[in-house]
């Protein structure tokens, strides 16, 4: 795609950056077929092409961002399916990030918007504030219906109907590892699903780890960093970058172990988001090349002997952040396959389920509407459980899903000796999966 930006435009890093990426899109329109927003309205400025020329005038305009430009950028889930997709390599989640910092420093939004915003920012990074405000939507849970199906209702009905348990205490690694991990800890999940992290170390331990926990280390900055707050996410990418750093520089690190396929991509990204700060340019490329993903990591490990308890069909969704942000392909689903589960993946894995970090908050019709087709593409598989990579994805699947949604990790850590997952056995008693299975929990 032909630019013109001028050459004291491309003097800001960002602005360079998002240039050789336009001019990468050749307008063939292939990511329009897999874009999640594109297949449910047929509006061009819904897919991604059509957002790249929005972006693109925008950016070479210098142009106060309009109400129609927001809108649609908004509407975009960063899934990322475009990008798999794309046959010319272009890659729009820089793009996509460039203009939504664009967008947030020079858009006013209403303010009743603008205050959700920030409200989100203040307390989903922070998981002290986190279990405070489900505590508040747990209480208000009985009159939800008041608030209607738009944002304040959508946090209500995302919020878990018991108080989640506090995390449990880590019990001892093996006495002689042959390799040293540090566990993000993150936000989000420890709050929601404090049991992902558990099965987690015990997995780890059992492939003969030694897991840590970072001191100083926070939220990824994910959630900040993809509304636009680039100085926010940067700064939480730098605290994060010193943690490991210690850790690294201390007693070493084999890897910085992920189990929210969202939080990795950001990770992964933190050489590219630091790049021109010469204080963490290249402890940021460190950090990046040693984040892994749960499932990564124990692909290319010798694994301890397992076995599904018993027969269990999963149902395999397969996050976004994981297949188009990550790259790592059915590596999930493999390993669920090597440790006797019957893995199922539905015909519409490629497509979003609508959770996309605070999007079925922003968005909560559009979300709404790709979760109930998540749901039925995956209940139609007949499952026993259903099963993801990311913390988002597990919170929206399970909104409408008959059957219990537990983390890959969860299952793995079950059939090399561990507990069954929790989600599983919350649901045993009496529970019957569609399409007539009963529950083998």
């Amino acid at each position: 795609m032909q630019t013109r930006f001028t050459p004291e435009q491309l003097k800001d890093p960002d602005t360079a950056s998002s240039e050789a990426v336009i001019r990468k899109c050749v307008h063939c329109g292939f990511c329009t077929a897999t874009c999640p927003t594109y297949v449910l309205f047929g509006d061009e400025l819904d897919g991604p092409r059509g957002r790249i020329y929005l972006m693109k005038e925008m950016l070479e305009r210098e142009a106060q961002p309009t109400a129609e430009v927001v809108l649609h950028i908004d509407r975009c889930l960063s899934c990322l399916s475009c990008v798999t997709t794309c046959p010319s390599g272009v890659n729009y989640a820089h793009l996509v990030d460039h203009a939504r910092a664009y967008i947030e420093d020079r858009y006013r939004r209403p303010w009743r918007e603008g205050l959700l915003r920030g409200l989100l920012a203040w307390v989903l990074p922070h998981p002290g504030r986190f279990r405070l405000a489900l505590a508040l939507a747990r209480a208000a849970r009985p009159v939800r219906r008041l608030f209607g199906s738009g944002p304040l209702g959508a946090m209500l009905s995302l919020a878990p109907g018991r108080a989640p348990p506090r995390p449990a205490v880590e019990r001892q690694g093996p006495a002689a590892p042959k390799g040293r991990v540090a566990l993000l800890q993150g936000c989000a999940e420890p709050v929601l699903r404090p049991e992902i992290r558990e099965a987690t170390v015990r997995l780890l331990h059992r492939a003969g780890y030694e897991v840590v926990f970072a001191a100083g280390e926070a939220c990824c900055g994910s959630l900040e960093h993809h509304m636009g707050r680039k100085a926010a996410g940067l700064a939480a990418a730098r605290r994060n970058v010193d943690a490991w750093t210690a850790e690294i520089e201390g007693r070493g690190l084999d890897a910085i172990v992920i189990t929210a396929s969202g939080c990795g991509v950001t990770i992964k990204d933190y050489g590219f988001m630091l790049r021109d700060d010469p204080a963490y340019a290249r402890k940021a490329d460190r950090v990046s090349a040693l984040a892994k993903d749960v499932c990564e990591l124990l692909a290319g490990v010798a694994l301890p002997p397992m076995a599904a308890p018993t027969p269990v069909v999963v149902a395999y969704h397969p996050a976004c952040s994981l297949q188009h942000g990550q790259k790592l392909g059915d590596v999930p689903a493999r390993l669920l396959r090597d440790a006797g589960f019957e893995v199922r993946t539905p015909v519409d894995a490629h497509l979003c389920c609508g959770s996309a970090g605070t999007y079925n908050i922003l968005q909560p019709g559009i979300a709404r509407q790709l979760g109930e087709r998540k749901v039925q593409a995956l209940e139609e598989l007949a499952p026993d459980v259903i099963a993801t990579g990311n913390i988002g994805c597990a919170v929206q699947i399970g909104l409408g899903a008959a059957a219990p949604v537990a983390h890959v990790a969860e299952l793995l850590d079950w059939a090399s000796g561990g507990p069954e997952p929790a989600a599983m056995r919350r649901q045993a008693a009496g529970s019957t999966g569609r399409g007539g299975r009963r529950s083998t929990m």
